[in-house]
């Protein structure tokens, strides 16, 4: 079994930061991609940026150049740096990441989420 932890939402004005940070524990052999997705109210889930285990990462238009993904040095660790925020950029966020466990395959795993809320 794996889980993933995300931490670090909340209430921010506009045009501040915040740090998203999302740790994966278990059954994990290793990590490939992860990433971090948003979902709004009313709205389908969206990809908002990606990062493999070796490589730059991928980012969402709407977001580029003001947010940054990074894994951490033991790669079982994703953050989101989100700076210059807008009240768009409102929702709850997800990290997923895709694990190869130690016991079964490569599948694709969720966290539970945190909210982020801009105010303008």
């Amino acid at each position: 079994q794996v889980q993933l932890v995300e931490s670090g939402g909340g209430l921010v004005q506009a045009g501040g930061s915040l740090r998203l940070s999302c740790a994966a524990s278990g059954s994990i052999f290793s990590i490939n991609t992860m990433a971090w997705y948003r979902q709004a109210p009313g709205k389908q889930r969206e990809l908002v940026a990606a990062i493999p285990s070796v490589g730059s990462g991928y980012y969402a238009d709407s977001v580029r150049g003001r947010f940054t993904i990074s894994r951490g040095s033991a790669k079982n660790t994703v953050y989101l740096q989100m700076n210059s925020l807008k009240p768009e950029d409102t929702g709850v966020y997800y990290c997923k990441a895709n694990v190869r466990s130690s016991f079964s395959g490569t599948f694709d795993y969720w966290g539970q989420g945190t909210q982020v809320t801009v105010s303008s």
